[in-house]
């Protein structure tokens, strides 16, 4: 008589749960739906002497699918949806043959169960031909079930794969690396998700057989015992233990289940133990109601069976990082056979399957020392997270999914993410929305940028028409160009991924930017241009100004944030300071004033000139001094030039004051004067351009800079002269202020 272990049945309550219609599952030939017996009729033509692509009978597949749900205990509706999947390959039009003799539920359930079997079949294809499995097949198991409409999608998926391995392990064929890699990656940890412990194990164990023969061979050989004798012993322990806790009052749910070969081998590999050392190839699990009864149940095991020493385990009072917790124990039968014990409530246990913890998390992940993986390896830590919030999801859809399907609404699915694919085969994801401009920027950027049509699914279709799951997406490409500003108009919906819209911005900002630079290069060439400077290296020239390089001087230049009087006063070689000749100034027309808004006082149109060692400006007390041959020089009165001259000839000394200044027509000008400043600073990168728009601010004009490391300076020190014009000097004392504020700046003033 055939048993159903606790595992067992809990794997066909969820399948029951999970299918559209639920059904019997014990139900025999005879007395299953008409609608089963109907589906079989239908496809047994159409599909006896077909070979797959494995090389199994299509027909014979079929029934194995079906056999496997039946075990399940999925209803009859499922088994006869594994019949309909299959023989639709063989149809002209599926979905509306499959609708018209079935109903629409089943065409859905068939069309995107097919959909799933090609994406797999095109991903391991294309797996193969480039070399990145590993990527692709992340990819796969995300979309396994993002994609799916219909749950009982997965269950058909699940299905299949397993019939297809048992066929390959039956004939003792020999089956292929990316499908067995993939069952061990993707379907036996979708299955442990689902609680499908049977598909789960079964899979593991023949994928471990196909990838890793020689060590599976080694596994088998050293358990002492066939896996039924192994059930027999586990079985009995289970109900020892159960009678046992039943006679203290202790009220608990016990499972047992021995730990098949590939579970074993992961452990001893992980962990490093010989085969002896692995002591839960016999586990029990004890399930109570309250935390009292834990440490109850946990006595009562030590007074039936005798513990190993130093293989206990209390993660209730110390849980795992991850929140875990159980009373973790080893004992000894009567035979010395190790059996491990966990023990835990109920709460306890939910939150282990199904919760933050995720058993299945730790054990697909692998925590730190265990399967000798990381999280942040094959199942990174970020995928672990979504994958924990999906079972939940899974979970309550499972609530609400029979509710749903009878109001005629579509099963639950994810919507947030969606998977699409390349004409290689190479699957892309994508948000909810996105378009077929958002994958070709997901694909690259500069195909995104030449972007000019798309072919989804072999039909041309609008660039602004989102995409959907399974599609495949092939983009028509100029051969050069850019991106369209309507991509940028939300209303159009040409762009939905933030990616892409900032590739489409960075993209304009990135020609203004040139245009820029080139204002500003063409200025600056103009400018070398008339001073006849040609010859001046561009990157130098910047690097005397304080840029990193000659684009950076463009895009300021371009800007109108630089001044090229800088530029300028940098290029033409500093006048040497002004020498007081004593020669008698000569008489200009009555009909021009003194020059640079100058009076002489008591004589009328003589010619004036600044001098240049103390730079005179308005309010500044100023004296004048009659030179020979170049009029009056004007000088402040604190200029210790015009004190030693002034000591030296008297007589040559004469009263001035400031005056306006007038224009060629006559009128009145506002008069520029330049200042000198000294600037005392640490040297370093952009110090100078610092200073300059600094003056800009203030409305003062560089017209000149000239810098030099003062003798007996300090290394890293030096000393610039800025020549700034101005009307007056009484904005000039808050801008030096400023001035000294700045970083590296150690002083600033007036020379």
């Amino acid at each position: 008589m055939k048993t159903t272990s606790p595992e067992q049945s809990e794997s066909t309550a969820i399948v029951q749960a999970l299918d559209l219609h639920g059904g019997d599952a014990d139900a025999s030939p005879e007395t299953e739906s008409a609608e089963l017996a109907r589906a079989c009729a239908f496809a047994e033509p159409l599909l006896r002497g077909h070979p797959l692509d494995s090389g199994e009978d299509a027909f014979a597949h079929a029934q194995g699918v079906a056999a496997i749900l039946r075990a399940m205990g999925a209803a009859p509706s499922m088994q006869a949806a594994a019949y309909l999947v299959y023989a639709a390959d063989f149809l002209t039009r599926p979905d509306e043959m499959v609708a018209k003799a079935f109903g629409a539920s089943y065409a859905g359930l068939v069309v995107n169960t097919r959909r799933l079997f090609a994406i797999g079949r095109a991903a391991r294809e294309a797996s193969v031909l480039r070399d990145r499995e590993a990527g692709q097949t992340e990819r796969v198991r995300k979309m396994l079930l993002a994609f799916s409409r219909d749950l009982r999608v997965v269950l058909l998926r699940l299905a299949s794969r397993l019939q297809t391995l048992r066929w390959y392990a039956a004939g003792k064929r020999k089956c292929p690396q990316p499908i067995a890699r993939e069952s061990l990656q993707v379907f036996a940890p979708l299955a442990n998700r689902l609680g499908i412990w049977q598909i789960k194990w079964e899979m593991e164990d023949l994928s471990f057989r196909f990838l890793q023969p020689q060590d599976y061979k080694r596994v088998a050989g050293l358990l002492e015992g066939k896996r039924t004798e192994r059930e027999r012993e586990v079985e009995a322990a289970r109900r020892r233990l159960a009678v046992a806790l039943a006679a203290r009052g202790i009220r608990a749910e016990v499972r047992g289940r021995p730990k098949h070969l590939y579970s074993i081998w992961k452990k001893m590999q992980g962990k490093k133990l010989e085969f002896d050392r692995v002591l839960d190839v016999r586990a029990l699990r004890v399930i109570v109601a309250t935390l009292p009864d834990c440490y109850a149940a946990l006595s009562r095991v030590h007074e039936i069976y005798r513990a190993l020493p130093g293989e206990f385990d209390d993660y209730i009072a110390r849980p795992k990082p991850n929140g875990y917790q159980s009373l973790h124990t080893v004992v000894q039968d009567g035979d010395g056979r190790a059996i491990e014990v966990q023990i835990r409530t109920r709460e306890m246990h939910e939150h282990a399957e199904h919760g933050v913890a995720a058993h299945w998390a730790y054990k697909e992940a692998g925590a730190k020392g265990y399967a000798g993986v990381s999280a942040a390896g094959e199942f990174e830590a970020r995928v672990a997270e979504a994958r924990k919030a999906v079972l939940r999801e899974l979970l309550a859809w499972e609530r609400d999914f029979a509710g749903q399907a009878a109001a005629g609404g579509d099963a639950p699915r994810l919507d947030d993410r969606i998977y699409v694919f390349t004409p290689q085969a190479t699957i892309v994801e994508l948000p909810a929305g996105a378009t077929a401009v958002d994958f070709a920027y997901s694909v690259h950027t500069d195909l995104g940028h030449r972007c000019r049509g798309a072919r989804v699914d072999g039909a041309m279709l609008p660039l602004n028409k989102p995409l959907a799951n399974g599609q495949t997406v092939e983009i028509i490409a100029a051969k050069e160009g850019g991106p369209s500003l309507d991509w940028l108009n939300p209303e159009q919906g040409y762009l939905h991924s933030p990616r892409a819209k900032a590739k489409v911005r960075a993209w304009f900002n990135a020609l203004a930017l040139q245009a820029t630079i080139a204002r500003g290069r063409e200025a600056v060439e103009k400018l070398l241009q008339r001073e006849g400077r040609t010859a001046t290296k561009l990157a130098d020239l910047a690097a005397q100004l304080g840029f990193k390089s000659a684009d950076a001087l463009f895009e300021v230049v371009g800007k109108d944030e630089f001044s090229l009087r800088g530029i300028e006063a940098l290029l033409r070689p500093a006048e040497p300071p002004p020498v007081a000749d004593e020669v008698i100034a000569r008489r200009r027309p009555r009909t021009q004033e003194a020059g640079g808004g100058v009076l002489v006082v008591g004589v009328d149109s003589l010619l004036t000139n600044l001098a240049r060692c103390c730079r005179p400006a308005p309010p500044d007390a100023i004296g004048g001094y009659v030179t020979r041959g170049k009029g009056v020089a004007i000088h402040r009165l604190d200029c210790s030039n015009f004190r030693e001259l002034r000591t030296r000839s008297p007589e040559r000394v004469i009263a001035v004051a400031w005056g306006t200044k007038r224009s060629a027509k006559g009128g009145a000008e506002a008069a520029v004067y330049p200042v000198d400043v000294i600037v005392d600073a640490s040297d370093r990168q952009g110090l100078v351009r610092d200073i300059s728009e600094l003056f800009a601010k203030e409305k003062m004009n560089v017209s000149g800079v000239r810098s030099h490391v003062p003798t007996g300076g300090q290394r890293g020190t030096a000393s610039m002269v800025f020549t700034v014009e101005l009307t007056d000097t009484t904005g000039l004392a808050p801008a030096l202020a400023r001035v000294a504020h700045l970083v590296g700046v150690r002083g600033a003033r007036r020379k």
